[in-house]
């Protein structure tokens, strides 16, 4: 019973000062292409994810969409941080790189060539190896899920020309 009234006083206090749920940017076009993505990619796969959540429709042929988004570059990869005195890794630094530039169908630059470079250190073991596999695939969909969220503010800023 108490419940009830102290739920009703944090969600009008949450209503008064004006918080809300973040919600999806608004893409200032109505078409966009992806091009330069490898087929398999996950980053491609997400952003299709995100973009359907929009009004923007996404189309295959560059040529036709208002808008491109031009995939230079997408590289995961791992680098040793800290080793043992035998050689044996105590520590990873997990990186993600995605370079990529925004475009119009004629060529016209949007946003100029952005290299976007995400990293999370991860602790490791030999004896928790398959544990710490999961947990690499874990960050590496954190640090995607965080590209997506920048490509995606970038696309809401872009200015089309006159």
């Amino acid at each position: 019973m108490r419940r009830r009234p102290l739920l009703l006083l944090a969600s009008t206090a949450l209503a008064g000062c004006g918080f809300e749920l973040r919600r999806e940017p608004e893409l200032p076009f109505k078409t966009l292409a992806l091009t330069g993505f490898a087929p398999d990619s996950p980053l491609a796969a997400g952003l299709r994810r995100q973009i359907k959540r929009t009004p923007v429709q996404l189309l295959d042929d560059p040529a036709r969409a208002e808008v491109v988004l031009e995939a230079a570059r997408e590289v995961r990869d791992r680098n040793v941080v800290a080793s043992t005195s035998v050689g044996q890794v105590r520590e990873w630094q997990l990186r993600l790189q995605f370079d990529y530039l925004v475009r119009t169908a004629a060529g016209e630059l949007l946003v100029p060539k952005v290299e976007l470079r995400l990293s999370r250190d991860m602790n490791y073991t030999e004896t928790t190896a398959l544990g710490k596999e999961q947990e690499a695939a874990s960050l590496y969909g954190a640090m995607q899920s965080d590209a997506i969220a920048q490509v995606m503010r970038r696309l809401a800023a872009v200015k089309l020309p006159s």
